[in-house]
C-alpha cells in the first residue's frame, strides 16, 4: 500500500477512472454502432498526427487530435458521398496516418526512443496536464450524453428509423466521429495506439454479457473499466511490466471469467 503515496500513482488511478468514464460512454456507442473497425482504423492513423508534432516542433498529442478529427470525418465523408466502400476508405487512412507517423518519428533525432510511450501507452508518467484533458473530456461527453443522449441512441442502434422520424442523424454520426477520435487520442497515455482500441471495447463487450440497453451498458462498463485500470495497475506493479498491456490483459480475464460464469449458471438451472 505504500505505492499509493506516491503522485505518480495516484495520477494513474485518478486517470484511469477519468479514462473509464470516458470510454465507457464512447464506447458503448462504439460497440452499439458497430464501429470498431473504424475506431481501430482511427487509433493507428492518430500516429501520422503524433509524427507531424514531433517533426514540426508542436504538441504531439494536439496535432494527433487534429489529425484524428480530421481522419474522422474523411472515413465518414467518403463513405457516404465518396462511393467508395467504408472499409476502403477506413484502409487509406489508417495506412496514411501510419506511414506519415513513422516517417516523421524517423526523421526527427531522438525521439524514436520515445515512441514506444506512444505506441504502448505509459499511465504511470501522466501529469496533471493529461489529467486536465481526461477530466474535461470526460465532463464534455457526460454533458453531451446527458442533453443529446435519445437521439444518440436511437441513432446507434437503428439510424434508418432515426432518419425517418426525421432526426439529424448524419450531423450526429459526424459529431460521435469526432468525439471517437478525441477519445482516442486522449486516452494514449494510458494504454497507447496499440492498445487504446481495447479500452473503448472490452468493457462494453463484457457489459453486453449481462445488459443490451443503453443506460445500463454505460455504467457497467465504467464500472468494468475501472476495476479493469486499478487491477492492471497493480498487476503491472508487482511483476513489473508495461501497465498498459497489464490493463488489457486483466480486462480480457474479466471477461473470460464472467462468461464463463454466466455460462455455467445457464447450464446449472437448466
Amino acid at each position: 500500500m505504500d505505492i499509493l503515496s506516491y503522485s505518480f500513482f495516484q495520477n494513474a488511478l485518478l486517470g484511469s477512472v477519468l479514462a473509464s468514464v470516458l470510454c465507457g460512454f464512447v464506447g458503448t456507442y462504439i460497440v452499439s454502432r458497430r464501429l470498431v473497425f473504424i475506431s481501430g482504423g482511427l487509433t493507428h492513423a492518430s500516429l501520422g498526427g503524433i509524427g507531424l508534432g514531433v517533426f514540426f516542433g508542436a504538441s504531439p498529442l494536439v496535432s494527433a487530435m487534429l489529425f484524428a478529427v480530421a481522419s474522422a470525418c474523411g472515413v465518414q465523408w467518403m463513405s457516404q458521398r465518396g462511393r467508395v466502400r467504408e472499409d476502403s476508405a477506413i484502409a487509406l487512412f489508417w495506412t496514411f496516418g501510419m506511414s506519415v507517423g513513422i516517417i516523421c518519428c524517423f526523421l526527427t533525432p531522438g525521439f524514436m526512443s520515445d515512441l514506444g510511450t506512444y505506441l504502448f501507452g505509459s499511465i504511470l508518467t501522466i501529469g496533471p496536464g493529461d489529467l486536465w484533458l481526461l477530466g474535461v473530456m470526460a465532463a464534455v461527453v457526460t454533458a453531451l450524453f446527458a442533453l443529446l443522449g435519445p437521439v444518440i441512441v436511437s441513432v446507434a442502434f437503428d439510424p434508418v428509423f432515426a432518419r425517418s422520424q426525421g432526426l439529424p442523424v448524419t450531423a450526429i454520426e459526424y459529431l460521435m466521429m469526432v468525439v471517437i477520435a478525441l477519445t482516442i487520442v486522449a486516452t494514449l497515455r494510458i494504454v497507447g495506439i496499440v492498445l487504446a482500441l481495447s479500452l473503448l471495447t472490452v468493457p462494453q463487450t463484457t457489459a453486453s454479457l449481462f445488459t443490451h440497453r443503453f443506460r445500463p451498458m454505460v455504467t457497467l462498463s465504467v464500472a468494468l473499466g475501472c476495476a479493469g485500470c486499478v487491477a492492471g495497475l497493480a498487476v503491472s506493479y508487482w511483476l513489473n511490466v508495461p501497465s498498459g498491456a497489464a490493463i488489457i490483459l486483466v480486462s480480457i480475464v474479466i471477461y473470460v471469467a464472467l462468461k464463463t460464469i454466466k455460462g455455467l449458471c445457464k447450464e446449472f438451472k437448466k
